[in-house]
């Protein structure tokens, strides 16, 4: 749930400084300038959110305030650019398009379609990144240090 809450955090935090921005964009000419400046300074604060603030801290704004951090798998290491470049577009490219695609398609028992030889697990994503709370992370350190302590 905690994950849930992030994403929303995250998308209504963009959405209110975009929001904040927008005065600028009315004052830019033509509505189809206007459009064009508000997509591009939400693609330029969805990055710095997702990609480059995950890079420095391993979380976007909305999973610093729910406690949820970005890990990459197996080692739970820092992710690097590019697997938080490819978890961000895929987040932005494929996931919105998925309602459409389910309303549109065949009901499959399957549930949802990964890629060959991709485990099913809630938690992963395509990029082999895993979101855990900071809480387990620290309790996953402590562990390892104490068994090669």
């Amino acid at each position: 749930m905690r994950r849930y809450l992030a994403v929303g955090l995250d998308a209504y935090l963009c959405l209110l400084a975009v929001g904040l921005l927008v005065h600028s964009c009315l004052d830019s000419g033509g509505t189809g300038r206007a459009i064009a400046l508000l997509v591009a300074q939400l693609l330029v604060l969805s990055f710095a959110n997702q990609v480059l603030l995950t890079m420095a801290v391993r979380a976007s704004a909305g999973k610093l305030i729910m406690g949820v951090r970005v890990i990459r798998l197996p080692d739970a290491g820092r992710p690097g650019f590019r697997r938080l470049v490819l978890r961000w577009l895929y987040g932005l490219l494929w996931l919105p398009l998925q309602p459409w695609r389910r309303l549109r398609g065949p009901a499959t028992a399957g549930g949802p379609e990964r890629p060959a030889g991709r485990p099913a697990e809630p938690d992963e994503d395509l990029a082999g990144v895993r979101q855990v709370r900071r809480s387990d992370l620290r309790s996953y350190r402590a562990a390892v240090r104490g068994r090669t302590g």
